[in-house]
């Protein structure tokens, strides 16, 4: 096995996370860039970060964000790193003990993929709801034995929020910072319940719909399989929507960089040059 390190790239809808890590694992340096810069260049904050660090032996990208952050990262890598071998995962039948029960399984989204092997591994023998939060709020779930069982996809608490602004005529248009802002203004109504202005209203209306979403969905799970469910939450929203929960839950912000760091190691061990 290469001693070299590896750069994981989680490639969201909203920005870019990135950490690059040892043969076993652990950090070596991380950050995360915003989105808006599609072309490689010297300006380019990827390249500035990148050319900070040792070179990766490998870099493994998870990415869900479209052809022009495809591009924008594979520029970025072929002016700093030419030479470094690099991975585009996807989801499988099954990998590093997971087993994918979509009907599909190609039709995965790899950080959803990659974050449920992160989970099998943060958490092993558990059954765990994964609930993440980022431009789209995903739901998985996942078994003690290791089989994701399949999940729910919904806007998140920011896209909700766009939404009710750009199609009512009265309702302004917040995104998570503008909503943050009204909610600090609102005071500490218990969970944000019956807001006496617009903004307020309207952010912890979107908030509640997020937490009351994720509360149905363990309660039936929970329900359904007859046993205990551990909800891990994550992403950009994962705080606020932490606070308007009335159910017992654990933090996580990193189970598809700890996923993709899996899937390297156990492509690095089961490559013709780590057999002796």
């Amino acid at each position: 096995m290469s001693h070299a390190p590896m750069l994981l790239i989680d490639a969201g809808n909203s920005r870019i996370k990135w950490s690059l890590v040892d043969a076993n694992g652990a950090a070596i340096a991380g950050g995360a860039l915003e989105h808006g810069n599609d072309a490689a260049s010297r300006e380019d904050p990827a390249l500035d970060a990148w050319s900070r660090v040792p070179a990766p032996g490998s870099v493994w990208i998870s990415n869900v964000a479209g052809a022009a952050v495809e591009a924008r990262i594979a520029g970025v890598l072929d002016a700093a790193w030419p030479a470094s071998p690099r991975t585009v995962v996807r989801a499988k039948p099954a990998q590093c003990g997971v087993v994918n029960g979509y009907a599909e399984p190609e039709k995965l989204g790899s950080d959803r993929w990659a974050g449920l092997i992160g989970a099998r591994a943060a958490f092993p023998g558990q059954n765990v709801l994964i609930a993440t939060f980022g431009t789209a709020t995903t739901l998985e779930a996942l078994r003690a034995d290791g089989v994701f069982t399949g999940g729910l996809i919904a806007p998140g608490w920011s896209l909700m929020m766009q939404s009710l602004g750009s199609h009512t005529a009265q309702l302004p248009t917040l995104d998570a910072r503008a909503a943050r802002r009204a909610l600090d203004r609102a005071g500490d109504e218990p969970r944000g319940l019956f807001a006496t202005d617009t903004a307020a209203a309207l952010s912890a209306g979107c908030l509640l719909a997020q937490a009351s979403l994720v509360e149905r969905a363990w309660r039936d799970l929970r329900a359904d399989w007859q046993a205990d469910v551990r909800l891990v939450l994550g992403g950009g929203a994962a705080h606020e929507i932490a606070g308007a929960l009335g159910v017992a839950h654990t933090r996580h912000d990193s189970l598809v960089l700890a996923g993709l760091a899996l899937i390297a190691q156990d492509a690095a061990a089961h490559s013709p040059s780590s057999i002796a």
